[in-house]
C-alpha cells in the first residue's frame, strides 16, 4: 500500500522529552470554539497545570495566574507545533485543528493542499466546558525540534507511518506475519512499573513490556536506573529478537564454537546466552569467560545492537547496511572510544544511540549502560526495522 503522506526533508532534528512534563489541552475561545495549547512544566517548578475528573480530564491552567517565564513553557499556534512522520516535519503539509466527532473533541490534522488524507492525532474523551487534555493515540509522542544539537522551542506530535495508517494496532504488531505481539506503540496505558513516572525513557520502558522483553521485579519496580548485567542484556535482546524471527533454543548450532566457561548449563540465562553466541555475541573474554553478573558499558551495548541489527535484517531479507535514518549526533566524547564508529553509525539509525539522560552532545561510552536506556534501545532497534520492513513490503507491492 502506498502512502499519502509526503516525506518531505527537512534541517531540523528531533529531541526526546519527558511525556508527563507535556501536556496537548483543547482551550475553549468564541462560542463553541476550540484550538490547540502545548504547555511543557520545566521540572522542579511551580506547576503549570492541574487536571481533574476523567472523560474529559479537565486542566485548570495555572501558567494563566503568574509569571510562568523560567517555569512553564507554552505553544499556541502552529508556529509553535507542529506534526512530525518518520523523522520527517510536516508543518508545511499539515494544520492542526481540534473538531467536534461523537461527543468529544478530535485532534486532526487537516491536509493545507495536495492529495493528503486527514491524520487522526488524539481526542478528548469527551466533553466539557473549560479546558480539556486532549489524549494522544497510541504511537504519538511529545518532542522538541532542534537545530545542530540545540532544542529549540517548537513542539513536536511525534509518530511514525505505520501508526497512522493502522499497521501498528493498538495491542498487536505484527512484524513477522508468522507471529504477534503486543504493541510497541501503545504508551497511554498505566505504567506496570511504580517507579518510572519521571523518567525520561518511560514511553520506550512501557513499549518494552507491552512486547514483554522486559518485567518488573516482585515489588513492581523496573529500577531504571540500576546497571544492566551482561546477562540480563543478552536475554532481552534474544526475547526482542523472538518478536521479529523464529529463536530456536534448543537446536544447537553447525557453528564450532566453545561455550563459555562460567555460564552453567542450569544457569537461568544460559540457553540465551548460547544462542547469543551462536549468532551475533561479541562480548566475552580471551580466556572463554562471560562474565554474565558484571555490568556493561554503553559502548558495548550499542556494539550489541547494531549485531543485532544485521542479524534481524539478515533474518528478513533487508539490506544488511545500516542506512542512516537522520543525522548522526556529533557526540562530544567518543572520538577515542574504540566503539566511535558503531556509535555514531548507530545514532543516526532511528537514533539508537543517543546522548547520555537525552540531554547535552556527550555519550559517556564508559559509563555503566543502564537498564532504562537498554530497553530504549532495543524498542528503537525493533521500531526501525519495522520501518524499513513496510517500506520494502511496500515497494514489492508496487
Amino acid at each position: 500500500m502506498s502512502s499519502n503522506i509526503s516525506v518531505q526533508a527537512s534541517t531540523f532534528e528531533e529531541q526526546a522529552v519527558q511525556q508527563n512534563n507535556v501536556v496537548a489541552i483543547a482551550r475553549p475561545y468564541g462560542q463553541g470554539k476550540y484550538d490547540l495549547l502545548i504547555i511543557e512544566q520545566i521540572p522542579d517548578k511551580q506547576a503549570c497545570w492541574t487536571e481533574s475528573g476523567s472523560n474529559p480530564i479537565l486542566v485548570e491552567p495555572l501558567l494563566l495566574n503568574f509569571d510562568f517565564v523560567g517555569i512553564c513553557r507554552r505553544a499556541t499556534d502552529s508556529n509553535g507545533y507542529s506534526i512530525r512522520v518518520d523523522g520527517n516535519d510536516l508543518g508545511l503539509d499539515y494544520l492542526l485543528r481540534l473538531v467536534p466527532r461523537d461527543e468529544e473533541l478530535v485532534l486532526v490534522g487537516t491536509p493545507r493542499g495536495g492529495n493528503h488524507q486527514e491524520i487522526v492525532v488524539g481526542s478528548t474523551k469527551g466533553l466539557a466546558s473549560g479546558f480539556m487534555k486532549i489524549i494522544l493515540n497510541p504511537g504519538w509522542q511529545f518532542s522538541k525540534r532542534s537545530y545542530q544539537g540545540k532544542v529549540l522551542g517548537h513542539f513536536y506530535l511525534s509518530t511514525s507511518q505505520a501508526a497512522i495508517t493502522g499497521e501498528v494496532e493498538a495491542t498487536e504488531i505484527a512484524i513477522n506475519p508468522k507471529q504477534r505481539a503486543t504493541s510497541m506503540a501503545n504508551t497511554n496505558q498505566e505504567s506496570v512499573f511504580t517507579d518510572i513516572d519521571d523518567n525520561v525513557y518511560k514511553p520506550e520502558v512501557e513499549q518494552a513490556a507491552a512486547i514483554k522483553i522486559v518485567t518488573a521485579f516482585e515489588d513492581n519496580t523496573f529500577r531504571p536506573r540500576e546497571a544492566i548485567t551482561r546477562e540480563q542484556l543478552i536475554v532481552m535482546a534474544v526475547d526482542a529478537l523472538g518478536k521479529v524471527s523464529n529463536i530456536d533454543l534448543e537446536t544447537p548450532s553447525q557453528r564450532d564454537i566453545a561455550t563459555f566457561k562460567d555460564v552453567s548449563g542450569d544457569r537461568w540465562s544460559a540457553k540465551k546466552i548460547k544462542w547469543a553466541q551462536w549468532n551475533f555475541l561479541n562480548i566475552g573474554n580471551p580466556n572463554n569467560t562471560f562474565r554474565p553478573t558484571e555490568s556493561i558499558t554503553r559502548a558495548e551495548l550499542i556494539d550489541t545492537m547494531s549485531r543485532v541489527t544485521i542479524y534481524l535484517k539478515k533474518q528478513l531479507n533487508l539490506p544488511l547496511e545500516i542506512q542512516q535514518k537522520q543525522k548522526p549526533v556529533q557526540f562530544s566524547d567518543i572520538s577515542d572510544n574504540w566503539a566511535r564508529n558503531v556509535i555514531s553509525q548507530m545514532s543516526g539509525y532511528c537514533g539508537v544511540a543517543s546522548p547520555l539522560n537525552e540531554e547535552g552532545i556527550k555519550f559517556a561510552p564508559d559509563h555503566k549502560a543502564t537498564r532504562d536506556y537498554t530497553a530504549a534501545v532495543l524498542v528503537r532497534v525493533l521500531d526501525c526495522i519495522q520501518s524499513e520492513l513496510k517500506q520494502a513490503n511496500n515497494i514489492t507491492e508496487k
